[in-house]
């Protein structure tokens, strides 16, 4: 029997080698067709008297990266639709949609022959829930091989039978930590966890896994044998009683209750332990059902895989202009944000030459790189080799003419538009005509500074966040008169050095920065009107922020703060700038000379380490406080979101973002706007539009202007339109097809 997406090889032993290999895709991924045929080739094991066991591994580097997330959607689509006819018969379906692989595998499990999964590379989500049915696992000693099960980090948690074989496999403090986290793992600690059999070298990995069928490996799973017992010890015990009480305080502490396929993986993991296997596998099912349900899963799905894996493949890139592949790239100005450009760029294999004013500055900077590879050295996760490869890719100069030959050159130098000029002629006088030349300015307008330039078609925005090592999310900013080709270049290097691109129009504080001064600004409000500091803090937290306000503006500093509302006030007068949270800056700038983390003073107080950091007690001198018992606390949490949605949408009114992906996963992946919402525009549409303008004139009525919804988000209320309708990323798409 043929297949499309495996193949089979049965050896002189009887032993079959499935390999998985989709044609036409570089990852195996989880389809209906992939299912339907695994189905058929377990009943073909099953029944075939000549093959005595089975190894499924991989034709690709990877062994497969999980379910296809857009499978799911689709079923979601029919649920949605199902559900307008008949409510009772969509929820029956969708319960058995969402338990098909779950039975498939347990189908395996229970089919009479013993089956190993040969791990080869990347393993994740419904991969590995595959794997951990099969009878037993050996993964590849390599740095490639990673599992885990991820899927509570898009809103849905290990929906095909992870929940109930990781704790049958491991202790249950280590299961629930690996399965309300996403995290992944080497082999090392898979074996460790007793999640995986064997680790084997990868030229051995098929024939060490075969060996385990020849040794007599039993085709029945450990929960499946009469007296078997829970690694951790039965729920209600006295290991019970110490990990359940604090796992459920944990989760709470950790996620606020805005997760709540994190709360369901609990639920399952602690019901499912109490029955047998089957019915374990029934009741993840059930709560699997309720999860996709949820608008957290559907937001969450669209944001953070699909519309991110659709930017990092680059969506936005334009159509027709060839690829480059980076020979050498300049990088302008030695601090912290150009040499940790200069590391990003040489971590992706491409030569980087840093220039700065003296030799001293420029050789900081690739001082920078060589400290951040010893970091990760000592953590594991470089090799001395890798680091010597490293550091010879970047080369420390003063002359501009090294810059000869770079096919982009990157300036971050001070934040000064004469020093910028100066960079930009002197670059201009070296680099070739089709050079792309792209600024890292955060809040000077491209198109002012394009006009320093002899090409501004080739003149572009590349705006990195800091640390530029940690952070994932680029925006390219376009000026007036950007070509097609520079954009193409910033996007294809963006990709190149693993980052993902969103593509902004030319504004004052372009996209992120907007977004952000708003939640800034909305806790200097608070501290106004006498909001107690670790209420605006906590409340923040709560609402799924990962940083407060006032930390965040610490982290970025309050005399930078300052800066940007003097300049804001110079270039569009007095009332462009709050009058009572200027005052508030300059008293913490001027009068108590505290500029954030960087003097130790700020918000907060940095005492020396081991101490840690805490807020500045005679803050809540400052203002007269509230009472906390009479604030609304969901009334804060609700502040902080509106004020940053309702920025975003003004940048989609104005033309600043187009595509609501890009707001999305750029709001989630620059600053961290509470993830479980998929992205500030996805919070307006998961609430509802109509709903949403709603709650803000609500808040306009009582707090201020900054809460006035858009003409736009009015008009999509009264029409009933969501941001991906109006502005749908896809309608090219539609039309070609």
């Amino acid at each position: 029997m043929s297949y499309v997406n495996f193949t089979i090889a049965t050896d002189a032993d009887g032993i079959a080698l499935v390999t998985w290999d989709m044609p036409g895709k570089s990852m195996n991924v989880f389809t209906e067709e992939v299912m339907n045929e695994l189905e058929k080739i377990v009943d073909q094991v099953a029944s075939d008297d000549a093959i005595k066991g089975a190894v499924i591994t991989s034709g690709k580097e990877s062994f497969s990266g999980g379910a296809d997330l857009t499978m799911l959607q689709r079923m979601l689509k029919l649920f949605k639709d199902e559900k307008a006819k008949d409510a009772d018969a969509a929820i029956r379906m969708l319960f058995d949609g969402a338990g098909r692989m779950s039975w498939l595998f347990r189908k395996l499990e229970t089919s009479g022959k013993p089956w190993v999964s040969a791990i080869n590379g990347t393993c994740m989500g419904g991969a590995f829930e595959l794997s951990l049915a099969c009878h037993a696992r050996v993964a590849a000693d390599s740095d490639k091989v990673k599992m885990g099960l991820p899927e509570v980090k898009v809103g849905l948690f290990p929906g095909a039978g992870g929940t109930q074989r990781v704790p049958r496999l491991t202790d249950g403090q280590s299961a629930l930590q690996m399965l309300t986290s996403g995290q992944s793992l080497s082999p090392k600690k898979a074996k460790q966890m007793g999640l995986i059999t064997e680790i084997a070298a990868p030229e051995a990995l098929v024939e060490t896994a075969k060996g385990l069928i020849k040794d007599g490996l039993k085709a029945v799973a450990p929960w499946d044998v009469k007296g078997f017992k829970l690694p951790g010890g039965p729920v209600y015990s006295a290991a019970g009683a110490n990990l359940w009480p604090p796992a459920i305080a944990i989760l709470r502490r950790e996620t606020y209750g805005n997760y709540p396929a994190a709360s369901a993986i609990l639920k399952c993991v602690y019901e499912g332990l109490l029955v047998p296997f089957d019915t374990a596998i029934r009741i993840e099912q059930r709560y699997f059902t309720e999860i996709m349900q949820t608008t957290e899963a559907a937001m969450m799905i669209r944001s953070l895989f699909i519309s991110l894996q659709e930017l990092n493949k680059g969506a936005r890139r334009p159509v027709g202009v060839k690829e480059t592949k980076f020979k050498k790239i300049g990088v302008l100005g030695a601090g912290f944000m150009g040499a940790g450009i200069a590391y990003v760029t040489a971590k992706a294999g491409i030569p980087v030459v840093l220039l700065d004013r003296d030799m001293p500055s420029a050789e900081k900077g690739k001082a920078h790189s060589e400290s951040l590879v010893d970091a990760a050295m000592k953590k594991g996760r470089s090799t001395a080799e890798e680091k010597e490869k490293l550091l010879s890719l970047i080369t420390p100069t003063v002359d501009y003419s090294d810059l000869d030959g770079c096919d982009l050159v990157i300036e971050a130098v001070f934040e000064d538009s004469e020093v910028k000029k100066g960079a930009t002629e002197q670059t201009e006088a070296v680099i070739a005509k089709d050079a792309i030349f792209a600024s890292n300015t955060s809040t000077i307008p491209i198109t002012g500074l394009a006009k320093n330039s002899k090409r501004p078609k080739n003149f572009i925005g590349i705006h990195f966040f800091s640390p530029v090592d940690r952070m994932m999310l680029v925006e390219i900013i376009l000026g007036k008169k950007t070509g097609d080709e520079a954009l193409a270049v910033a996007i294809d290097y963006v990709r190149a050095i693993k980052k993902t691109p969103i593509v902004v129009n030319d504004t004052r504080g372009f996209y992120v920065n907007r977004c952000v001064l708003r939640y800034m600004a909305e806790a200097f409000q608070m501290l106004i009107e006498g909001v107690p500091p670790a209420m605006i803090e906590n409340t923040a937290k709560m609402a799924g922020m990962p940083v407060g306000p006032l930390a965040l503006t610490d982290e970025t500093a309050i005399d930078l703060a300052q800066k940007i509302m003097k300049q804001t006030i110079r270039d569009l007068g007095e009332k462009a700038v709050d009058a009572e949270q200027f005052k508030l800056i300059n008293t913490m700038v001027d009068t108590h000379g505290r500029h954030g983390r960087k003097n130790g003073k700020g918000f907060y107080d940095y005492p020396a380490k081991p101490a840690k950091k805490h807020l500045w007690p005679e803050l809540k001198d400052l203002y007269p406080q509230q009472d906390p018992d009479r604030i609304d606390v969901e009334e804060l949490k609700q502040r902080f979101l509106v004020t940053i949605a309702l920025e975003a949408a003004r940048v989609m009114e104005e033309g600043i973002v187009t595509d609501p992906r890009e707001a999305d996963v750029g709001s989630i992946l620059a600053f961290g706007f509470a993830p479980y919402t998929g992205g500030a525009l996805s919070y307006i549409e998961g609430m509802g539009v109509k709903e949403f303008v709603a709650l803000a004139k609500k808040l306009q009525k009582k707090y201020g202007a900054q809460y006035k919804a858009p003409k736009l988000l009015v008009e999509m209320a009264e029409k009933g339109q969501t941001f991906y309708g109006r502005f749908d990323p896809y309608k090219d798409q539609k039309k070609a097809a």
